[in-house]
């Protein structure tokens, strides 16, 4: 049983709301990569590519340089163009939709499950129109979205899927590990991941043109293996045959993925045992909602999403945020949802009321801090902090 003080008292340092999980280990990879005098795509890179496969299940792994890319090149290979729509969830970070702009294609957004967040399958099938060419469903917080019917609908449509995974290895879907479900699924090495390599992203995927496209479109257009023509077995000689980018990762930031890889078992044990602790101490708290987990999907826990029910509180979220702040708890709000954006709400015409669920939740989701180096010490200080500003604030 988790115990508490009735009066929480005021932690002497401030504790992040998030923090990198590294250590010695890393700093032998990265320092082996930089005396090896391949600091850019190389071994390492492949490596990484290898072991990150093997971990998800699938064929086929393109390391990049940010989750973002890796949907701009997903998106690509799929061949959404200029004119075209994706249907994806208001209740997500930036680049879920911003890279459906690039091609000069439109989001259309379907509304979330209130328990999860995550897109509601039985909404997507009324948005298909003529001009749909992928849906892109986000597992939030590191719950799977219910994958099985948007395949379903995918399949009848012709429509590809492209999976928003940035908070979710090592999440499971009935089963099956998240990256080798989809078309495409896309990962996110960000500083904040349940494993980083600073900035960092990852594609997987079990269809071979569609890894080919993203390989060659991720440096420059360049065909085969480009990355080989400084090594003794390549040469010279290249062909540009797209107009690609250049989204590659380094060997440096890879060196931090191999020694994440070797620790990423630990790390979410970790973060599970602190979600659990969370739970059964605010679990006897009305005015406290805890993260759902449905039977068809493991979680990640990339984020500890909690609600508030406002109607029992006297004061607003920003309010509650602010107080665990004077505890000095790191506390942030996941997410401000796309629709009641400038640029989303100007360019479409969108008011907050148009995504009802997506709107309503984010005005009462607060994410606490989860990570692997939390000692029991900070996750004592939080639950006491949350426990105190919630009695204090009771109506």
């Amino acid at each position: 049983m988790t115990k508490v003080p009735t009066v929480a008292p005021v932690r002497d340092t401030f504790l992040p709301f998030a923090r990198p999980d590294v250590d010695d280990d890393e700093i032998r990879e990265v320092t082996e990569a930089i005396l090896s005098g391949w600091v850019t795509t190389g071994p390492k890179t492949k490596e990484f590519e290898r072991q990150f496969a093997a971990a998800v299940g699938a064929k086929h792994a393109i390391a990049l340089n940010s989750c973002t890319a890796a949907l701009h090149l997903s998106l690509e290979a799929v061949g959404v163009r200029a004119g075209d729509e994706v249907i994806t969830t208001p209740y997500t970070f930036a680049a879920s939709a911003e890279v459906i702009r690039y091609f000069d294609a439109r989001p259309v957004l379907v509304d979330v499950d209130a328990e999860t967040f995550n897109i509601r399958p039985d909404l997507i099938e009324a948005a298909v129109t003529p001009k749909t060419k992928a849906i892109l469903p986000v597992h939030i917080a590191g719950v799977a979205a219910d994958l099985d019917p948007i395949l379903d609908i995918a399949r009848r449509h012709r429509l590809a899927v492209v999976e928003d995974a940035a908070h979710s290895f090592p999440t499971r879907y009935k089963g099956r590990t998240i990256g080798s479900v989809g078309d495409l699924t896309c990962f996110s090495f960000y500083a904040t991941k349940t494993i980083t390599t600073g900035e960092g992203g990852m594609i997987t995927t079990n269809d071979d043109a569609l890894a080919e496209r993203c390989r060659i479109m991720s440096l420059h257009g360049i065909s085969k293996d480009a990355w080989k023509r400084y090594t003794a077995e390549g040469s010279w000689y290249y062909e540009i045959i797209a107009p690609g980018f250049k989204y590659n990762m380094t060997d440096i930031a890879a060196a931090l993925g191999l020694a994440q890889l070797r620790k990423a078992e630990r790390m979410f044990r970790r973060r599970r045992e602190i979600a659990a602790r969370y739970s059964e101490a605010f679990s006897g708290m009305p005015e406290l909602q805890l993260p759902f987990t449905p039977e068809y999907s493991t979680h990640a826990w990339h984020l500890y999403m909690l609600r508030l029910r406002l109607e029992r509180l006297a004061i607003d979220r920003a309010a509650f945020v602010e107080r665990l702040r004077e505890h000095k708890i790191g506390v942030s709000v996941h997410f401000i949802p796309l629709h009641v954006h400038p640029y989303y709400r100007e360019m479409y015409g969108y008011v907050p009321e148009d995504f009802p669920v997506a709107y309503g939740e984010y005005l009462r989701e607060i994410s606490l801090p989860i990570y692997s180096t939390m000692s029991d010490d900070d996750v004592d200080s939080v639950i006491a902090a949350v426990m105190d500003v919630a009695a204090a604030n009771r109506r």
